[in-house]
């Protein structure tokens, strides 16, 4: 799981991170998702270390809920984006329709692992 963790918080960093970019380095809240990365990237490198992993597992199943649960409300304006209807800040749609799916898949991952153990 280490190594999944390590792809999910790469993956919203650099979502973060291209998100700020899109945006012109003009709204700091395109970075949200690059602070669960980073969040993600700590917990992952903590397991590498650690004998006892299933508490970080357990961390990292709720960084992955919270990052669903806070970037959820952009799939609701995906299907009007995707319609080609016009939309207050497409870019954070995008963004928060990424970050809510990798969270989704991610926290799912952890949960069957944790209950597996």
């Amino acid at each position: 799981m280490e190594n999944l963790t390590l792809g999910y918080g790469s993956l919203l960093t650099t979502l973060g991170v291209g998100g700020f970019l899109a945006t012109g380095a003009q709204h700091k809240t395109a970075l949200i998702p690059a602070g669960f990365g980073t969040a993600a990237l700590g917990l992952g490198l903590l397991a590498r270390r650690r004998s006892s992993q299933r508490g970080l597992l357990g961390g990292s199943a709720l960084v992955g809920l919270l990052g669903f649960l806070g970037a959820a409300r952009g799939l609701r304006k995906l299907p009007a984006l995707l319609r080609g209807e016009k939309v207050e800040r497409p870019i954070a749609i995008v963004s928060q329709s990424v970050m809510a799916g990798l969270s989704a898949a991610y926290a799912s991952l952890c949960l069957r692992s944790l209950l597996a153990k």
